[in-house]
C-alpha cells in the first residue's frame, strides 16, 4: 500500500478521521454547592451596588467634615480676639469714670491713669502681648525701625532713643519699635 491510497472500507460505520464531528454541548446541572454565573453575576453586582453606596456616604461624610471644619475655622478667627476684648473693656470703664467725675484734680487724675495703665498692661500679659522697649540694646532689624542715625558715645549699632515702643504677640512682631541709632564715629 503506498501513503496515497485510502484503506479500504471494512465494514465499520466507524467515521472516518478526515471529517468534521460536531459536538453538541448540552449545559450540564450545577453540581451542589457550586453556583452558577447568573448567581455569580447578582451576587457580584450586589456587592457592587453595596460598594458604591457606602463610597457615596463616606463621600457626603468628609464633605460634611471638611464644611464642619471651615465653619470652625470661621468662627476661630472672628471671635480670636474676644478674650482679649473682654480684657479691655475694664480699661474703658475706668476711663469713663475717671472722665465722669466732676471734681478732679491733678493728683487724682494721675492716681486714675495709673490703675487704668496697671488694667492695660494686666490685660496685655494674659493675651501674650509684649512690649519691646529696646533702649541700650543693640539694633535688630528683625523688631526695630531705625528712623535716624546720629552720633553718639555709645557703642556703634547700639538704640540712643526709643521714640515708640514695639510690641510683640506671641512672639511675633506686632509693631516694630522705632528708634535712633548710633554710628560709628568717623
Amino acid at each position: 500500500m503506498q501513503a496515497n491510497d485510502i484503506p479500504p472500507d471494512n465494514g465499520n460505520d466507524a467515521p472516518v478521521a478526515s471529517e468534521p464531528v460536531e459536538v453538541i454541548a448540552e449545559s450540564a446541572p450545577a453540581e451542589e454547592g457550586v453556583p452558577n454565573l447568573e448567581d455569580a453575576l447578582r451576587e457580584a453586582e450586589l456587592k457592587a451596588a453595596e460598594y458604591h453606596d457606602a463610597w457615596l456616604r463616606a463621600k457626603a461624610e468628609t464633605e460634611n467634615v471638611r464644611r464642619r471644619a471651615q465653619e470652625d475655622i470661621a468662627k476661630a478667627a472672628k471671635f480670636a480676639i474676644e478674650r482679649f476684648a473682654r480684657e479691655l473693656l475694664a480699661v474703658k470703664d475706668s476711663l469713663e469714670i475717671a472722665l465722669a467725675t466732676d471734681a478732679q484734680s491733678v493728683e487724682s487724675l494721675r492716681a486714675g491713669s495709673e490703675v487704668t495703665l496697671k488694667q492695660l498692661v494686666a490685660a496685655f500679659e494674659k493675651s501674650a502681648l509684649k512690649e519691646v522697649n529696646p533702649l541700650g540694646e543693640k539694633f535688630d532689624p528683625n523688631l526695630h525701625q531705625a528712623i535716624s542715625v546720629v552720633a553718639s558715645t555709645q557703642e556703634p549699632n547700639t538704640v540712643v532713643t526709643v521714640l515708640q515702643k514695639g510690641y510683640l504677640l506671641a512672639d511675633r512682631v506686632l509693631r516694630p519699635a522705632m528708634v535712633v541709632v548710633a554710628k560709628a564715629e568717623a
